[in-house]
């Protein structure tokens, strides 16, 4: 296997030449990492700033994302119980909770909120990985019966995070001129 090339700004690059499972999870921490570097080192100033019209903030899309990994990979993949504090919101009242509580966070929480979750989905890969590899079917059904595989939310967490890093790159450059891909 060959080492993971690291780049200049710590995040790994996907294998050139993998099986699907290490092209899949590398492209996902490759951006996972991307996200990481977009959010790192700011404040709480930094983390509400929002650009143009849009209210998307990167508290925001820290905690969005803390969502995200723990909703499809822990929930969805795995069938475990929704956990705090996803587990106390009512989401038909309050569907952009996440979005909106974010800037009454402290940045570190935030942070410590998506590496744990992170940190958790990447278990939930490896007992999925186990128990079915790529085509497992997920625990929970979506409502019309159907359950995506393994290789389905992976690719699905790849397109979020990807969409989710486009915004990132407009608001830090927003925030103190930091660019990059």
């Amino acid at each position: 296997m060959d080492d993971v090339m690291v780049d200049a700004v710590g995040r790994p690059e996907p294998p050139v030449a993998a099986d699907e499972v290490a092209t899949l999870v590398g492209f996902l921490e490759y951006q996972r990492a991307t996200f990481a570097w977009k959010t790192s080192g700011l404040d709480a100033a930094g983390l509400t700033t929002s650009v143009g019209v849009s209210t998307m903030t990167l508290g925001g899309m820290l905690k969005h994302l803390a969502l995200v990994e723990d909703d499809w990979f822990d929930h969805v993949v795995l069938g475990h119980p929704d956990r705090a504090p996803w587990d106390a919101v009512d989401w038909d009242v309050d569907p952009d909770w996440e979005w909106r509580t974010a800037a009454d966070d402290d940045p570190d929480a935030l942070r410590s909120l998506w590496t744990e979750a992170v940190g958790r989905a990447r278990g939930a890969v490896a007992t999925a990985l186990a128990d079915g590899g790529l085509d497992r079917a997920s625990a929970v059904a979506w409502p019309d019966g159907r359950r995506p595989s393994l290789r389905w939310v992976l690719c699905h967490m790849i397109e979020e995070y990807a969409r989710h890093n486009g915004h990132a790159d407009l608001i830090r450059e927003a925030v103190d001129g930091l660019v990059g891909e």
